[in-house]
């Protein structure tokens, strides 16, 4: 919907004119009358519009002067000039002024449908492009329909990224049009914007750079809004500058932003940033991870529990970051389902189901013990699904290995081939064989070297070396030694006394 002013100081004339644009159906909403140029100009100092409508000849300011200032004001506004034959001159010099057309008075219905509908064409072809900066960053049914004054394109604008701070509860108002009233609130007389970010829960806060003019310093007016917004128990993280950003590179200010708000935002409070001082971040954070990972692969429960509901309460009152945080839980919802034998979509899918609604809780206390319960959930459940698959998995991986006798198979090998770890190999291994997997395979193997002695006496001893993939005669001799307690040779010359 566009909006119109109608200046004209005959008010049969003005009335005429505004109910044939009401019953139009054009998406033009009169937005106010004026009897004179002067109370025009006065409104649109106030509030812009899309269409003037306005006589030449008024009383205080005349048409013209009037179409001059407020072209100053806002150079968009599309201007529509009545005049009568007798003005001829002065339609002349409107022309002169970027006037989009004229209509002679007596006002027809035809001519000032067809100008005005000229008007809608030209306004929804500049409003789709003055939108596009925005399609990136911003949810296509929030912009649809969605129109924005001469402020933001004709004037700068700064760019700043509102989140709501984790573990805290909804109180109903975290939604665009509460932030646009708080923030308004705020920043009058100057001019703000906003916009729900396309692909998160936070939302987009464009403001005049002027605005840092009656503040301090960024954070000053950043605390501003917190204070605002907590008095309807929003609680909030925020990053941005008042650095004029160019609507071109929207993107990419907004990635940085978001990265920037990613990584610094903090468990046990609010954290305001101004962008053009950036927090060193946090090392050291992947050995923690690896040292929780490391204690679900090897299935240490208790000791587990026991370092999480420490490093939880740490990470509160070490004032650890949200990211952090995110990181090793949904990390160790990967590790759980990797232990898993024989996981798959669904679990991973599950996993991370469970992370997410964990994050979302209304309170880190909550978050904690729901944090640790399913841990110690999936702990049990692990341990069930390992005694109940151990048997079948070491079947699979028997066949497999006798498959591969004269192959060079490696427990990694065996690890890769049915999606478990090296350390999970060798503890099915160890269970169901009661030896190393080293020890396992090599029996298999010299197994399968007495097998073909005993079928083929005169098989040479380095034939059949390379036939199992050892890497040398003598190495194979040691191992057959060690194994049967003769030397390949000896075997051969049992084998050939048996048989007499």
């Amino acid at each position: 919907m566009f909006t119109a002013l109608i200046a004209e100081d005959s008010k049969p004339i003005l009335r005429n004119i505004k109910a044939l644009l009401e019953s139009s159906e054009l998406p033009i909403r009169i937005a106010a009358t004026a009897y004179n140029g002067e109370e025009a100009l006065e409104y649109l100092k106030k509030q812009p519009v899309d269409i003037l409508i306005t006589d030449i000849r008024m009383p205080k300011l005349g048409g013209l002067e009037l179409i001059e200032q407020a072209m100053r004001l806002h150079s968009s506004l599309k201007v529509v000039l009545i005049s009568s034959y007798s003005d001829f001159e002065y339609t002349r010099k409107a022309i002169n002024l970027q006037v989009f057309d004229y209509l002679l008075k007596p006002v027809e219905r035809n001519q000032l449908i067809e100008v005005m509908q000229r008007i809608v064409d030209s306004l929804s072809e500049k409003l789709e492009y003055s939108l596009e900066p925005l399609k990136s960053i911003v949810p296509p049914a929030f912009l649809s329909g969605l129109r924005l004054g001469p402020q933001f394109h004709e004037q700068p604008v700064s760019l700043f990224l509102i989140g709501k701070q984790p573990f805290t509860p909804d109180s109903g108002n975290w939604k665009v049009e509460t932030l646009q009233t708080m923030l308004e609130a705020i920043c009058q007389p100057q001019s703000c914007w906003v916009f729900p970010a396309k692909d998160s829960d936070r939302y987009l806060v464009f403001v005049q750079p002027a605005m840092k003019e009656r503040f301090a310093t960024t954070l000053a007016w950043m605390e501003s809004i917190e204070r605002r917004l907590l008095g309807v128990d929003i609680e909030i993280a925020m990053a941005g500058r008042f650095q004029p950003v160019d609507l071109y590179q929207l993107q990419l200010q907004y990635d940085k932003l978001k990265g920037l708000l990613d990584e610094e935002t903090l468990l046990d409070k609010r954290v305001l940033l101004d962008t053009d001082y950036r927090i060193p971040e946090q090392t050291g954070k992947e050995e923690i991870i690896r040292s929780f990972t490391d204690m679900i692969e090897q299935r240490q429960s208790q000791p587990f529990l026991i370092k999480l509901r420490e490093y939880l309460q740490i990470s509160y009152s070490e004032h650890a970051r949200y990211v952090d945080l995110e990181r090793l839980v949904s990390a160790i919802g990967d590790a759980f389902v990797h232990a898993l034998p024989s996981s798959g979509p669904e679990e991973r899918l599950a996993a991370a189901a469970t992370v997410k609604e964990m994050l979302e809780q209304g309170s880190y206390q909550r978050f904690c013990e729901q944090c640790v319960d399913w841990c110690a959930h999936s702990f049990e459940q692990l341990q069930l699904r390992n005694r109940k698959s151990g048997e079948e998995l070491f079947e699979q991986m028997d066949a497999y290995v006798k498959l591969h006798k004269f192959s060079q198979l490696s427990i990694n090998d065996l690890a890769a081939k049915f999606h478990v770890s090296a350390s999970y190999v060798s503890r099915i291994i160890k269970r169901y064989t009661n030896t190393t997997f080293v020890q396992y395979y090599m029996e298999l193997k010299i197994g399968e070297a007495c097998k073909q002695l005993r079928a083929k006496p005169n098989l040479k001893i380095k034939e059949l070396a390379d036939a199992l993939s050892f890497s040398d005669q003598h190495y194979f001799s040691r191992v057959f030694k060690d194994h049967t307690g003769l030397s390949p040779s000896e075997y051969k010359e049992q084998c050939v006394g048996s048989e007499f």
